[in-house]
């Protein structure tokens, strides 16, 4: 009898003991929750940075000296048939090479066919080199028609100067490009036919983007152990936190249609790295149909990126984005007076 009373107290202390481990793990994770919250509620931007200046709403003909006002809206009609933008921040060195090739393959369409009307818009985002004055040089050459520069006032990060850009632009397509040149220019050709697969209407908004997916083998050869498992965690929380579908999330080299670039660069928040995930996290929780498409890329010395700090950033981003939206902190909704 001593025995079975000395067994049940034992018993008894083991699950008491339990219940009490698990009372208080409860009670951890309910309040590192409410901390978690608090931290999103009190941090956190309600509307998405679309704001602007003054000077920032207009570009400058360098040959008259006169000032002009950017379409402030891609809600209005389009009066072009592609818009191409391309952001820059101390990109003296890069950005002449990117622009002459582009130019140059953008004119020669236009020979071939008239009816082909396109500009380009660089974003020069805060840059204190000389970035602004190599593309003056451009505009002096080709004209203001075809090539405008937007002065963002400070650095916004480069989701913001893509925002800006694709937000002040005439054309039916939006394409935006990084301005070092990477992809092959020629590739505009494979997004505009990806895009007509979908939809050859400005005003459905649809999405072809470039993927470098095909070339991740050698990549993987070339990089080091280390940035491999950074690379390979990124696409992780990638999938698990935000877009499903898509190989490669990151390629600067992005076309939309009109309707899709007014919807999501007026949604979307993040203004730094992590741009490119919050954008098709949004077009897909929209329901826009996204191509993706295999393009020429290369590697060029010069990257703003810093691979150790910038993947937590970007890791960073893609936890609060998955949470934001989940809390509905930032929601899916245009304000009236902006899609109006």
């Amino acid at each position: 009898m001593s025995s079975l009373c000395d067994d049940l107290h034992q018993w008894l202390n083991v699950n008491l003991s339990l219940s009490t481990v698990l009372i208080l793990l409860g009670g951890f994770a309910v309040c590192a929750f409410l901390v978690l919250y608090i931290f999103l509620w009190t941090t956190t931007l309600r509307d998405p940075p679309v704001q602007r200046s003054k000077s920032e709403s207009v570009f400058r003909d360098p040959v008259s000296n006169q000032t002009h006002m950017f379409p402030l809206t891609v809600a209005t009609s389009p009066t072009l048939y592609l818009s191409l933008v391309a952001p820059a921040y101390k990109e003296q060195d890069r950005l002449p090479k990117m622009l002459g090739e582009t130019m140059e393959y953008l004119e020669n369409r236009q020979k071939s066919d008239p009816s082909f009307t396109y500009e380009v818009v660089v974003v020069n985002d805060g840059s204190p080199d000389n970035t602004s004055q190599e593309a003056i040089n451009f505009v002096q050459q080709y004209g203001c028609d075809k090539i405008r520069l937007l002065e963002l006032d400070k650095n916004r990060g480069k989701g913001g100067a893509v925002r800006m850009g694709c937000l002040s632009v005439r054309g039916e397509r939006v394409l935006f490009l990084d301005a070092d040149a990477a992809t092959d220019i020629k590739d505009v050709a494979r997004l505009e036919k990806a895009l007509d697969a979908l939809t050859t209407d400005h005003s459905v908004p649809a999405l072809a983007i470039g993927s470098r997916a095909h070339l991740q083998e050698e990549a993987t050869a070339q990089r080091s152990f280390f940035r491999n498992i950074l690379t390979y965690g990124f696409h992780l929380a990638v999938y698990v936190l935000c877009v499903k579908g898509v190989k490669d999330t990151q390629c600067g080299f992005k076309m939309l249609t009109r309707s899709a670039a007014s919807t999501l660069f007026q949604l979307m928040h993040i203004d730094r790295w992590a741009f490119d995930v919050e954008l098709l996290y949004i077009a897909q929780q929209l329901k826009m149909p996204i191509k993706e498409v295999a393009v020429n890329w290369q590697e060029i010395e010069g990257s703003k990126l810093v691979p150790l700090w910038s993947w937590l950033q970007m890791g960073r981003d893609l936890l609060f984005i998955r949470l934001r939206y989940t809390f509905g902190l930032w929601t899916l909704k245009l304000p009236k007076s902006k899609s109006s």
